[in-house]
């Protein structure tokens, strides 16, 4: 009797179960479709998990499929929905002609666990983001940003990057690592007011876990934990994330503690010492977001920004210029008729090597390292193209689009130089070319990366010639999609060319 009574308890309870699930995907589907109604059309997302399957089955893919819905693209990031603007007319209307409602950051759960929402790059749209972008922009100036100081430590570093690549010469070797510590010195020696030897194998950890979280966090680890953030409090392979956060802060907070103990007020030396110098400035302002926690989260904001995405950019231009040898050729002839093999490039050079200056333009465009641009969000109830946009409303605009739109560019489906040169032959930059975003959020190190682009792969093509492996399959050219689109992992032969003058040089 007893038996009976607990099969049909289970039994009743396994229908009511079944019953509340069904109930549960129903009001979801009902609740999808009616807020289909009111945005722009997109793909038909699943319940609960919206159209990130999709995208993690094959990213690039995906996003090249969302023009098709017009000029606005509807996705669901889980359950919510998200909007994509798929033409440059459409971003500058929003974050420039309405920069006030499209510059907030939305929430996104696993940012948020690293960061605790402070820094520059993920901050909310207020008075502490500010605050930190006015002082950092202002510090990065005051250190060399936009001026021939740093165009000189980039000239330099530039000598030691061929220097590191020919220790290799003729020998495939993976290039990537002495690239992205290369690019790392130049903002390391304005926030750290130091640079790394590419033998510092403390430092190449570091490098490494930048770009693994990058990786993580757009993977789906990371999507993972943006739709159960409660799974903080478990193991799992999210918690690398976290733990290679919290390292490289540890390295920031060491640099902080040096720089403390040495610090004169009469003389600040970098952005560290500049910060510490304006917390003490701020303590008796009320409104002040100047402090240690907020100090560390900006300086990995600069860090990260200074370092990954150009030197990811440069790597994807190895490949390019690797599978493109008659451009690669016809730049070190316009550079060595210019400069010879002895002179170091300077951003004056620019207006005199058009073609090599279109080439840098043209691997940025093709490299389109971030593919959705970096995520916005709505500040308040907004109208766009005739539709009503929450207040909340994640939006991103698909560089993939503009960055091969038939309409403004002349050849947008392969990697060719002339999409920045006009009948003449003199360079020009079409509008559709906005690899920095636009509007307030604009990036941070524009002027910065612009430089480092410019002179490091002028320097490298001025001295070096790249090869790819004999036999070696060329890497998938869709890359690998997180946060950052970077290349798979590849060997590359490097080898010398002309005067050997630079190779008696000794690193600092």
């Amino acid at each position: 009797m007893w038996t009976t009574l607990m099969k049909l308890d289970l039994a009743s309870v396994g229908i009511a179960l079944s019953l509340g699930f069904i109930f549960v995907v129903l009001f979801e589907i009902f609740r999808i479709n009616s807020y289909r109604a009111q945005t722009p059309p997109g793909p038909r997302p699943l319940p609960f998990v919206g159209t990130i399957p999709y995208f993690l089955k094959n990213p690039m893919e995906f996003i090249r499929s969302l023009s098709q819905y017009g000029e606005m693209t509807t996705v669901y990031l889980g359950r919510k929905p998200a909007i994509f603007l798929n033409t440059i007319q459409l971003v500058k209307e929003a974050l420039v002609q309405n920069a006030s409602s499209f510059s907030g950051r939305p929430h996104i759960p696993l940012l948020i666990w690293i960061t605790d929402g402070l820094g520059i790059l993920m901050a909310t749209f207020g008075h502490s983001w500010r605050q930190q972008r006015r002082f950092a922009l202002q510090m990065l100036r005051n250190f060399g940003l936009g001026k021939k100081s740093v165009e000189d430590r980039v000239t330099e570093e530039g000598s030691y990057l061929v220097l590191e690549m020919l220790k290799s010469e003729g020998k495939p070797f993976d290039a990537q690592h002495a690239i992205q510590n290369a690019v790392s010195n130049i903002i390391c020696s304005i926030v750290f007011g130091d640079r790394f030897n590419y033998d510092n194998k403390h430092f190449a950890y570091l490098l490494e876990i930048l770009k693994e979280n990058i990786f993580l966090s757009g993977s789906f680890v990371g999507q993972v934990f943006n739709l159960l953030p409660i799974i903080k409090h478990f193991p799992g392979p999210h918690q690398k994330i976290y733990q290679n956060a919290e390292e490289l802060k540890a390295f920031i907070r060491a640099a902080v503690k040096t720089h403390r103990e040495t610090l004169d007020p009469d003389s600040p030396r970098d952005f560290i010492d500049a910060y510490l110098l304006e917390i003490e400035k701020q303590k008796s302002n009320e409104d002040s977001t100047f402090h240690e926690d907020n100090m560390v989260m900006s300086v990995a904001d600069l860090f990260l920004a200074g370092t990954d995405t150009t030197a990811t950019t440069i790597s994807w231009g190895l490949i390019f210029l690797t599978q493109n040898p008659d451009v690669q050729e016809r730049c070190h002839e316009e550079i060595v008729q210019v400069l010879g093999y002895d002179r170091l490039p300077s951003m004056i050079d620019r207006d005199k090597l058009p073609y090599t200056y279109a080439t840098v333009h043209e691997i940025q465009r093709s490299a389109n390292i971030v593919p959705f641009g970096v995520i916005h969000e709505t500040t308040q109830p907004t109208k766009l193209r005739g539709y009503d946009i929450p207040k909340g409303t994640e939006i991103l605009t698909n560089l993939t689009a503009i960055l091969t739109d038939k309409e403004h560019w002349k050849y947008p489906d392969t990697f060719n130089p002339e999409n920045f040169l006009d009948d003449n032959g003199h360079f020009f930059k079409p509008e559709s070319f906005l690899p920095f975003s636009l509007g307030p959020r604009v990036c941070l190190g524009e002027i910065l990366a612009k430089t480092e682009l410019f002179l490091f792969i002028t320097s490298l093509l001025q001295r070096s010639r790249f090869s790819w492996p004999p036999g070696v399959k060329w890497p998938d050219m869709n890359g690998i999609v997180g946060i950052v689109r970077s290349p798979e992992p590849f060997d590359i032969i490097c080898h010398s060319r002309g005067s050997k003058d630079c190779s008696n040089r000794t690193q600092y």
